[in-house]
């Protein structure tokens, strides 16, 4: 997911304020972090677009799975450090006052076992006291089925229609995501599915304990979607 759409990222969500979103991430963080340091690892990262404003108040170093994202997240970011990385296993040779999962990334885990990895790997980097945000996909009672997505982009140069229908097999969220772009060399159309974990609150919360993480749930979040905030103890 995301190798073709991945120079396409930066323009599809453009309308996201990640100014904004990260001034109230950098609120929340403060309020909960017990840990000293400023260190931050921003899982699943992408493109870097919330790295661009986070690198105001911390260190930051990315991590992704996807190497093209990584290419461009690299490109605008040439004094960050990036790893490539499985969220559900990755391991860096040095903890972090701060590790975000954002843009409901913890999605792309699919399964309860793979959520409860990938929130262990990340609380495994926090330093003591440090705290993780992870921002959830819609849980199965928030999940429209046959809502209809659709996003566009008009600049000079690129063009972009982008429709889906929200559907879903079992506990995962199913999207084919129906893309035609335009560009001065060509139109062309192709399709790529995304399919996401739907987790309940009491799944997330689960999982934060399970990794010894002391939970709260931000109803709001950054984008109404609210944020699950684990902090690790100081002992």
């Amino acid at each position: 997911m995301y190798d073709r759409l991945a120079e396409l990222y930066d323009a599809i969500y453009s309308f996201k304020s990640y100014e904004k979103e990260t001034a109230k991430l950098h609120e929340l963080i403060q309020r909960h972090k017990r840990s000293p340091g400023n260190e931050l690892l921003d899982v699943a990262c992408g493109t870097g677009g919330h790295i661009a404003y986070l690198k105001g108040n911390y260190s930051v170093e990315g991590l992704d799975i996807s190497a093209p994202m990584l290419r461009l997240a690299r490109k605008k970011h040439p004094n960050v450090v990036f790893y490539r990385g499985d969220m559900t296993n990755f391991k860096i040779r040095k903890q972090f006052d701060v590790v975000t999962c954002l843009f409901s990334a913890i999605g792309h885990v699919k399964t309860k076992r793979r959520l409860d990895l990938a929130v262990r790997s990340m609380a495994c980097h926090l330093k003591p006291g440090g705290v993780l945000v992870v921002e959830p996909w819609p849980t199965p009672k928030q999940y429209q089925i046959g809502r209809l997505g659709a996003n566009f982009v008009d600049e000079p140069n690129l063009k972009v229609a982008r429709f889906s229908i929200s559907k879903a097999r079992g506990k995962l969220s199913v999207q084919d995501l129906h893309h035609l772009v335009a560009t001065s060399n060509r139109i062309e159309h192709f399709v790529e599915r995304l399919e996401m974990g739907l987790f309940t609150k009491d799944e997330y919360l689960e999982a934060f304990r399970q990794a010894r993480l002391e939970v709260t749930h931000d109803e709001e979040g950054l984008m109404g979607r609210g944020l699950y905030l684990g902090i690790r103890s100081l002992v």
